[in-house]
């Protein structure tokens, strides 16, 4: 039976682990999609939100009940809750993405208001403008961030004073609102960014042992990847940028920097869960 401590992908990972592959190229291809499945596992929660855009985008009937961003809204209160019951998420991880939605939500109303994006989908589960299922987009990125600092069993070196990361996240936040009416600051930003965690290495376990990274690459990969889901879930009419509503288009790279920036919030505001440690 499953360790009540565990989720029940730590029990599949512990049995993999133990697995050995032996040397040379076998071990390479094992640790690869050994790396693969962990990854994965860790965006469960976006993968099937993704899959459930781009699915009810192609087949969700005109002629259904219940508009299909109400469907969407049900499908992750359902998907999240199924995580749960299944313990393929933990609660502190719930908590923290609980946090994401509401972060998220509000810097929704305010962007909608001001043009930044609009719903073009008729819905009744909505505040304002920006309809519920909007919230857990902003999640799924959150349960990424969570679940891969546990699978991967997340040390680092060098890692920035805590209230430093708190204030840059602050600062990042609060410019996506007065942006809009001030001065954009983003560029000083990026650079304190930088400064701070230049020198932070992030220690991740993939199999046996720990292998690093520079921080700021893993910010970089992540805010990449999302930036490719965002150009998917554009094209499912999740929702339109200014230029796509006649025609769908690519996703301005631009967007790509502030995906980076807002991905700094969410490994931030994860720390309240997730420990941050050195290595052994």
């Amino acid at each position: 039976m499953t360790s009540p401590r565990h989720t029940r992908f730590e029990a599949v990972r512990l049995r993999l682990e133990a697995f050995d592959p032996g040397t040379g190229w076998r071990l390479w291809l094992y640790e690869l999609l050994l790396f693969g499945f962990k990854q994965g596992w860790a965006c469960l929660f976006g993968g099937l939100l993704l899959a459930l855009l781009l699915g009810t985008h192609l087949f969700y009937p005109d002629s259904a009940p219940l508009h299909r961003y109400d469907f969407l809204t049900l499908a992750a209160i359902a998907i999240q809750a199924g995580m749960l019951a299944f313990r393929l998420e933990t609660w502190r991880e719930a908590r923290v993405i609980l946090i994401f939605h509401v972060v998220g939500t509000v810097m929704e109303l305010f962007k909608t208001q001001a043009g930044s994006w609009t719903y073009p989908e008729a819905s009744v589960l909505h505040i304002g403008a920006v309809p519920l299922f909007s919230g857990f987009m902003y999640a799924a990125v959150g349960s990424y961030i969570a679940r891969v600092w546990r699978i991967f069993d997340f040390r680092f070196t060098h890692y920035p004073p805590q209230w430093a990361t708190w204030l840059l996240a602050a600062a990042i936040y609060i410019n996506f609102f007065t942006h809009h009416f001030t001065l954009d600051i983003r560029w000083g930003l990026f650079a304190v960014t930088a400064l701070i965690y230049w020198r932070t290495r992030v220690h991740f376990r993939n199999w046996r042992a720990h292998r690093w990274m520079p921080l700021l690459v893993g910010f970089g990969l992540v805010a990449l990847f999302i930036w490719f889901a965002e150009n998917i879930a554009t094209f499912a009419n999740a929702w339109h940028y200014p230029g796509q509503e006649a025609e769908w288009q690519m996703v301005s790279i631009a967007k790509y920097g502030s995906w980076y920036l807002l991905m700094l919030i969410s490994f931030v505001l994860v720390t309240l869960v997730q420990p941050v440690r050195a290595p052994d």
